[in-house]
């Protein structure tokens, strides 16, 4: 049993998929980006990166703000990904780590109803986003927890790629990837309650508040 679990929020917690694409399509159109190279790459990655990646001649703080903008628009789109609730109350600690911003964080916690963690490191708190392994460690000292003694859930390459090189466990949940996509994961499971079963299996969940 590993003493922490740190979570991805977008695709492990939060059911964000298409609000994200919606309001990234919605960007790339406006600001005639190409929708087809940017659309593979743009789950797991802080927005800064993708912007400066695709639209360097633009202002990448204000694009940014603008997405986030969109996206907060459309919170009431969001949904709780099933067995995300349960992994976290079986969780012994745990934290978590997203490349989206700490506004944009909580608003989508807030949002499905999952509690705030003591740790949220987000894309405000990093200089080098997944798949640098930055973001895992920061979370890792935060919670004073060595990195093999982290369990990382993941649901993107960049994030898989970002937990490994931070010498942790990471598993995946397909979510929004293929499984093949997603090979380079310790495990693969179709869904959060089989992570829960299979990684956390043996602390129950505890009791939530009324």
């Amino acid at each position: 049993m590993r003493e922490v679990v740190i979570f991805d929020l977008d695709g492990v917690l939060v059911e964000s998929a298409p609000v994200v694409e919606a309001s990234w399509r919605r960007w790339a159109g406006e600001r005639n980006v190409d929708w087809g190279a940017l659309r593979p790459v743009l789950h797991g990655r802080p927005g800064r990166e993708l912007v400066a990646e695709f639209a360097p001649a633009l202002d990448v703080e204000a694009e940014v703000a603008t997405i986030t903008a969109y996206e907060m628009a459309e919170e009431g789109a969001l949904r709780a990904i099933p067995g995300a609730r349960e992994c976290i109350e079986a969780a012994p600690r745990w934290a978590i780590a997203t490349s989206g911003g700490r506004e944009l964080a909580l608003g989508r916690l807030r949002a499905v109803g999952h509690p705030i963690p003591e740790v949220l490191i987000s894309a405000d708190d990093i200089t080098r986003g997944k798949p640098d392994p930055e973001p895992y460690l920061k979370a890792a000292a935060a919670m004073n927890a060595e990195s093999d003694t982290c369990l990382v859930i993941e649901d993107a390459p960049a994030g898989i790629a970002a937990a490994r090189a931070a010498g942790m466990r990471v598993v995946a949940v397909t979510t929004s990837h293929a499984p093949e996509d997603l090979s380079a994961a310790d495990a693969v499971y179709g869904s959060m309650d089989e992570v829960r079963r299979a990684e956390l299996g043996t602390r129950a969940p505890a009791p939530r508040s009324p």
